[in-house]
Order: C-alpha cells, then sequence, then structure tokens
C-alpha cells in the first residue's frame, strides 16, 4: 500500500502564477541582474579606494561596503532572508567575528609601527 504526497505552495516554490505569493519564492530574473549591478558598482568604489585618496575615512569606506555586500549576496543569492533565522546568525556572527579580528590586527600594526 503506498501513499501519495500531494505538494504544498511551500514545497512548490518558484513555480506558477502565485509563487510570488509563496513564502521563499524566488525574485524576478531583473531584480537579481539589478542587485549584481549594484554590488558591481560597489566593487568598483572599493576598487577607486586604491586611486583616490579618501584619507582617514579609506579603513570605514571598506569595511562599509564590504559589509554592505555580504548582507546583500548572503541575504538574496544565498537565500538566507528566507531560511531559518539560525543560519542567518551564525553567518553575521561570522563576519562580526572576522571584522572585529581584521580591526584588532590593523589596530595591533598600528600601535607598535611607531606612528
Amino acid at each position: 500500500m503506498s501513499t501519495v504526497i500531494e505538494p504544498t505552495p511551500e514545497i512548490h516554490q518558484g513555480h506558477g502564477e502565485d509563487s510570488a505569493h509563496v513564502p521563499g519564492a524566488h525574485k524576478s530574473t531583473s531584480f537579481y541582474i539589478t542587485v549584481a549591478l549594484a554590488l558591481a558598482v560597489m566593487t568598483a568604489l572599493e576598487t577607486s579606494t586604491y586611486w583616490w585618496n579618501y584619507g582617514h575615512f579609506f579603513m570605514p569606506v571598506l569595511l562599509i561596503l564590504m559589509t554592505v555586500k555580504f548582507f546583500t549576496v548572503v541575504s538574496l543569492f544565498m537565500h538566507l532572508k528566507y531560511d531559518n533565522r539560525l543560519f542567518a546568525l551564525l553567518f553575521y556572527m561570522g563576519l562580526f567575528l572576522a571584522v572585529g579580528v581584521y580591526i584588532a590586527a590593523l589596530a595591533t600594526f598600528k600601535l607598535f609601527s611607531g606612528h
């Protein structure tokens, strides 16, 4: 005796006319292209710091752009926005730990360089 399981809207994601109303359904292709273009612009801004002198704002600009790009990629392209909050928390804790270690290392170099 076999049991047939009918698909529910939660399982049937991203297909059909009403998929936009299903939690976790994918956005349109144009949305992802727009996000990719925004990420490309932010990457261009990051690489422009090599040629332009931001003065004391150099490191904060890079850290802010890096954090925004991280949240964008993790939330939208890795779909953590629609996933369990525990997974998102683990990614975000990793980001904050990495940024904290990076800032501590930079502060250590600045402290012991004599400048």
